[in-house]
């Protein structure tokens, strides 16, 4: 009887041991993604010939997850000229082409280097879009970028400023825009409204380490 009870003993605690070994397995840590994006096109058209002038064209939609542009509502941001909307909250409004948000994405601008911002804050500082408000602010050195004025009319984005976002699927990541020109290069009015990033993604839900 004393035998039999060792060998259940030790076959309860074998399973135990199984049972706590095959949790363990189950959790699968992703590495963190390093990407760059180049000449992602956010094109726009603008009839001057209206008071107030109005702007068309179709937001370009990107998704972290996949690293490219999107034609379904599975984006995290959206492009168009200079002004970027995030999948979370409500259509800001007065805006042709604007997408509805159908995600609970957010963002917030932080300061800092690239390489020193490694942790996404709380989410409380997180922001949505709105009516009548962007999450990422539009004008000159409002959000990401300095508009130049005549005669050079240059966009260029501000240094130290690293926009942080949380994916519409609870994922972080953080993006810092280089150029709004393609190829880097300002020198023709057409070559503008392409933005070329780099950022860095983590496709562990909940994990909040962007390094």
């Amino acid at each position: 009887m004393n035998r039999l009870k060792l060998i259940m003993s030790l076959f309860i605690v074998t399973m135990i041991f199984v049972s706590c070994s095959d949790d363990e397995e189950k959790i699968v840590t992703l590495p963190v993604e390093s990407k760059s994006v180049t000449n992602l096109a956010a094109l726009q058209d603008t009839d001057f010939t209206q008071n107030p002038p109005v702007t068309t064209g179709t937001f370009t939609r990107f998704s972290f997850k996949t690293g490219t542009a999107v034609t379904t509502d599975e984006w995290d941001i959206a492009f168009r000229g200079t002004t970027i909307l995030v999948n979370g909250g409500a259509k800001v409004g007065g805006l042709s082409d604007e997408p509805e948000r159908t995600g609970n994405a957010s963002l917030v601008v932080q300061n800092g280097t690239f390489a020193n911002i490694t942790t996404a804050p709380d989410d409380a500082v997180f922001s949505q879009d709105a009516s009548g408000s962007y999450a990422l602010p539009t004008g000159s050195d409002n959000g990401w970028y300095n508009y130049a004025g005549p005669p050079t009319h240059l966009i260029s984005p501000l240094a130290g400023k690293v926009i942080v976002v949380k994916t519409i699927d609870g994922n972080y990541a953080k993006m810092e825009i280089l150029s709004y020109y393609k190829d880097s290069d300002p020198s023709a009015a057409e070559n503008a409204r392409y933005y070329s990033f780099n950022y860095i993604y983590n496709p562990n839900v909940g994990d909040k380490s962007i390094q």
